[in-house]
C-alpha cells in the first residue's frame, strides 16, 4: 500500500544502503554480541552483483523464449550474443544516470520501478543504435522486445527481494545510520520516538541539538546548540541530521542546509505536515522561497465509477470462489452449539447512515450480554473494544477469525453498495458517539471490508493508529491505494497476522 507514515518516508529519503554508518559489534557493558554489521562497500557490491545477475538471467530468458516462439539459426544467435556484449555499457550507464544505487531516488517502489525501466531503456537503445550503425540486417525485433521485457522483469523482481532484505537488515540493527535531530520541540521529540519504536527504519538517534539547556528529551540527550553542530557531528561520528522546521529559525535552516550538504552530510527537513501522501506534494519556487503545493483528492467522476466497478467485480469473484468455504463454515457453526449461523449488527456507514452488517457468528449466542462484564479487560484504548483471548469466541469462531472467513458475508453489502471492498472499518453507533469532529470525516466514504487499519496490525493497533490510518485513507484516497490494500490483505489473511 502506498499510504506510509512520515517517518517511513523520511527513512526512504534518508537511508542509503551504500552509505551506512555502523555501530560496533560488541556490547561490552552487557557481554552480549550484536549482529555483525553490513559494511557500506559490501552492501553496494551485493546490490551491483544482484543487478548484474538479474540482467544476465533476463537476457538468457529472452534467448530461451525466442527459441520457443521463433527459432533462428545459430549464427544469428551468436550475432545477437555479441550485440548484447557490446551494449552492456549502455545498461551500466542507465543504472548510473537513473541513480539506481541511491535509495533517496528510489524511495517508493513505484519510483524504483520507473528508474529500472529507464535504465533498461538506455541499454536497449544502445543495442538498437549499435545494430543500425553496423547495418545488422538480421536483428530480430521479437528478440529485442523479449530482451527488454525479460531484463526489466528480472531486475524488478530482484530489486523487490533486495528491498525486503535491506528492511530485514535494518530491523536486525545491521544497517543503521547515526543521526542527530536539530530541534527540541514536540515534533522533534515525536520523530525520535518514532525512530525508537521502529527499528526497521534503520536510524540510531544520537541526540538533539537545540537552544535548550543541556539535558535530555524523552531519554535522548540534548548535546548542545545549533552553533555547536559541526563539532558535535564530528565528535559523535554522525552521518546526517533531521531538522524540525518548527524548532529552527529560517536563517538557521538555510545556513545549516548549505553548510551540512557541502560537508557531505545528509539533511532531511521535517515539516509539520502530517498524513498527506507524498505523491500529492509538488514543490514550487516563489522568489527564492520553497513552496509546497498539495494536489486535491478527486473522488467523483470516472474515479467513482472505477471504484464501484472494482468493488462489484472483486466481491462477485471472491463470493463465487469462496462459496464452498462458506457452506463448510456454516455447517461447523451450526454443529458446535446449534445457534444461528449469521451475526447481524447495526453499523454506521457513509454520511452517518446506518446499515446492518452481517458476518458469520464467531461468538457464543449471548455475547452482547457478556460484554459488560469484560469491559475492564479491554486491551485497546479509546472507544474500541478488543481482547486477544476473548472468552466469548467459540472454538470454530477462533479459526474463522484467524482466516478472516467470518468477514466473507460482508461481500453482499459490497454488492449492494452499502460497503466497499476498501475503506474505514464500519463503526458501531456507540463508538461514533464518542468521536470528535475530525474523526467524523471518515464517514465521508463508504466503510470497507478491508482497509489500512486492518492490514497494519488490526487488533494490535492503538486507537490513535486506528484514527490516523483511517483519516489518512480518506484524505489521500486513490484507486491505486485500494488495489495495494487489497493485495496486502491477501498476505494478512494467509498469515493470520493481527486477526482477533
Amino acid at each position: 500500500m502506498n499510504g506510509r507514515t512520515e517517518a517511513e518516508v523520511l527513512r526512504d529519503q534518508f537511508t542509503d544502503p551504500l552509505h551506512v554508518e555502523e555501530d560496533g559489534v560488541d556490547a561490552a557493558s552487557t557481554g552480549t554480541r550484536l549482529p555483525l554489521p553490513v559494511l557500506p562497500t559490501t552492501a553496494r557490491n551485493r546490490l551491483v552483483l544482484a543487478d548484474t545477475v538479474a540482467v544476465l538471467i533476463g537476457i538468457a530468458l529472452a534467448f530461451l523464449l525466442q527459441r520457443l516462439l521463433r527459432p533462428v539459426p545459430i549464427d544469428i544467435i551468436a550475432a545477437h550474443s555479441l550485440l548484447v556484449v557490446a551494449s552492456l555499457p549502455g545498461f551500466v550507464a542507465g543504472t548510473l544516470f537513473n541513480r539506481l544505487y541511491r535509495s533517496r531516488a528510489n524511495a517508493r517502489p513505484t519510483e524504483e520501478a520507473k528508474n529500472v525501466l529507464r535504465a533498461v531503456a538506455v541499454g536497449i537503445g544502445l543495442m538498437v543504435l549499435i545494430a543500425f550503425s553496423i547495418q545488422f540486417k538480421d536483428l530480430s525485433r521479437l528478440w529485442v522486445f523479449l530482451v527488454a521485457v525479460s531484463v526489466a522483469g528480472a531486475v524488478l523482481t530482484e530489486r523487490q527481494l533486495a528491498r525486503r532484505q535491506f528492511d530485514r537488515l535494518r530491523a536486525q540493527g545491521r544497517l543503521r545510520r547515526r543521526i542527530i535531530i536539530v530541534g527540541t520541540d514536540p515534533h522533534a521529540i515525536g520523530l525520535m520516538h518514532t525512530y525508537q519504536r521502529n527499528a526497521s527504519l534503520g536510524y540510531d538517534v544520537v541526540g538533539f541539538v537545540g537552544d535548550d539547556e543541556l539535558g535530555d528529551r524523552g531519554g535522548v540527550r540534548v548535546l548542545g546548540t545549533v552553533d555547536d553542530l559541526p563539532t558535535i557531528l564530528t565528535g559523535h561520528d554522525v552521518s546526517g541530521v533531521v531538522v524540525s522546521l518548527g524548532s529552527v529559525g529560517q536563517e538557521h535552516v538555510n545556513r545549516l542546509t548549505r553548510e551540512l550538504t557541502d560537508d557531505g552530510y545528509h539533511v532531511v527537513l521535517s515539516s509539520s505536515l502530517r498524513d498527506i501522501d507524498i505523491t500529492r506534494i509538488r514543490p514550487q519556487a516563489l522568489d527564492g522561497n520553497t513552496m509546497i503545493y498539495v494536489e486535491p483528492v478527486i473522488r467523483g467522476g470516472w474515479r467513482a465509477v472505477a471504484k464501484r466497478a472494482f468493488d462489484v467485480v472483486t466481491a462477485s469473484t471472491i463470493l463465487l470462489l469462496s462459496s464452498p468455504l462458506l457452506i463448510a463454515a456454516a455447517i461447523a457453526i451450526k454443529l458446535e452449539d446449534g445457534g444461528p449461523i449469521l451475526f447481524r449488527q447495526e453499523r454506521v456507514g457513509r454520511n452517518g447512515s446506518t446499515f446492518t452488517l452481517t458476518k458469520l457468528r464467531t461468538m457464543v449466542v449471548n455475547a452482547d450480554e457478556l460484554k459488560a462484564d469484560l469491559l475492564d479487560q479491554n486491551e485497546v484504548d479509546g472507544p474500541l473494544f478488543k481482547m486477544v483471548n476473548d472468552p466469548r469466541i467459540t472454538r470454530t469462531g477462533r479459526l474463522l477469525r484467524k482466516l478472516s472467513i467470518d468477514e466473507l458475508p460482508q461481500l453482499v453489502a459490497v454488492l449492494r453498495g452499502t460497503m466497499s471492498m476498501v475503506g474505514p472499518r464500519p463503526a458501531l453507533p456507540d463508538e461514533v458517539a464518542q468521536w470528535d469532529g475530525e474523526l467524523r470525516d471518515r464517514l465521508r466514504v463508504l466503510p470497507g471490508l478491508t482497509g489500512m487499519w486492518q492490514v497494519s496490525g488490526r487488533s494490535g493497533s492503538s486507537f490513535e493508529q486506528y484514527r490516523r490510518l483511517d483519516l489518512y485513507y480518506v484524505d489521500n484516497w486513490s484507486l491505486g491505494h485500494d488495489v495495494r490494500i487489497c493485495a496486502k490483505t491477501i498476505g494478512v489473511v494467509l498469515t493470520g497476522r493481527g486477526a482477533a
